[in-house]
């Protein structure tokens, strides 16, 4: 008998997210089978077919069972032509999962994986840091919010002291359980913002400076988003943690995946104090479900952060380590899109041959 059971729920999504989801959970499956511990899973429907058929994307049932898990595994939401009636997607979740419960760290690990060609002229190992947006306010708070006409529509960035200082916090926090910057091992912590022109983003820099002086042990340093842009290109392996408010955190993340093969390497969760889930940070690519044609690394690595958070980091180091493995023996190969050769089960089969590798 297991020492210790963890209650999954598990969204399966839309598009490719059932396929993903199942590789995820073959993978759970298979490191589970030797280790003190189980997962006992909880289906819950959510995403756009929910909102089809009933009328939101997610059910208060389903939310309850989120809320009564200790993690959530969730696989892409969302199909283009399943919209809302002003125009927005409809199967989408951050806006009530991240702030119906309080996940105000988004984290997204970017790194460049051993057998993955990079578009930089980098080797594996140089391109290694973790992307930390605010969830709950920046400009993404507006979700919905709007305002205007057929003449003119705004929407808020809104930034508060508490926010930012607890998002500053996981930021550091993180940083000093990582070994630093491939470049120079420094531990670092690098805020991205607009000081230089929104008045909401010098007072984000303003706090992240005096959390900062809290964590001596830790180089704090400041750069404007769009020279960020540039230096995740040019410079990538000077940076350890990122910490930026929500819209910027997802555009510097999809750029981050770009120079490390693809967006479909890239895992990310969604962390509050009380409540997590886990998720590839791409969408469900409809044209390719149901195909076996999608690359499910993504939410395998996913499933990993999520063992990483249930106290289980032996388990979770297993998977990465089974992922690293399976991409530099040749068993798993990447097409220059982020795809995978052979498919979604074969990269399966592979992951799960490497473990213990």
């Amino acid at each position: 008998m297991p020492e210790r059971t963890h209650t999954v729920a598990v969204i399966a999504g839309d598009g490719i997210g059932p396929e993903l989801v199942e590789s995820a959970l073959t993978v759970l499956d298979a490191v589970t089978s030797t280790t003190p511990f189980a997962l006992r899973t909880v289906a819950v429907d959510a995403g756009a077919g929910t909102y089809q058929r009933e009328g939101a994307a997610l059910t208060d049932a389903g939310l309850a069972a989120i809320r009564s898990a200790d993690a959530t595994l969730k696989g892409p939401v969302g199909l283009p032509h399943v919209r809302m009636p002003d125009g927005t997607e409809a199967g989408l979740l951050g806006g009530i999962l991240r702030n119906g419960l309080d996940l105000y760290a988004n984290v997204r690990p970017v790194t460049l994986l051993p057998g993955v060609e990079s578009r930089l002229r980098v080797e594996p190992g140089a391109i290694d840091y973790v992307i930390v947006r605010e969830n709950t306010e920046g400009l993404y708070a507006s979700r919905g919010k709007g305002v205007g006409n057929e003449r003119a529509m705004a929407d808020t960035l809104l930034v508060t002291r508490a926010g930012c200082e607890r998002i500053v916090r996981h930021a550091f926090d993180l940083a000093l359980r990582r070994s630093g910057a491939p470049a120079d091992g420094v531990r670092r912590v690098t805020c991205v913002d607009k000081a230089n022109v929104l008045r909401s983003m010098y007072f984000f820099r303003s706090v992240f400076l005096e959390v900062a002086r809290e964590y001596p042990g830790v180089e704090a340093e400041c750069r404007y988003v769009d020279a960020m842009a540039q230096a995740l290109v040019m410079e990538p392996e000077h940076f350890d943690v990122v910490v930026t408010e929500s819209m910027f955190g997802d555009i510097l993340s999809d750029l981050g995946g770009g120079t490390v093969g693809g967006v479909a390497l890239c895992p990310g969760g969604n962390i509050g104090d009380a409540r997590a889930y886990f998720e590839p940070i791409h969408g469900s690519a409809p044209s390719l479900a149901g195909q076996d044609r999608a690359n499910p690394l993504s939410q395998i690595l996913a499933a990993a952060m999520m063992l990483d958070h249930l106290g289980e980091q032996a388990a979770g180091d297993l998977i990465r380590g089974s992922v690293r493995a399976a991409l530099a023996s040749g068993a798993i190969r990447l097409r220059r899109d982020g795809t995978a050769e052979g498919g979604t089960r074969a990269v399966t089969g592979a992951v799960v041959g490497a473990l213990g590798s």
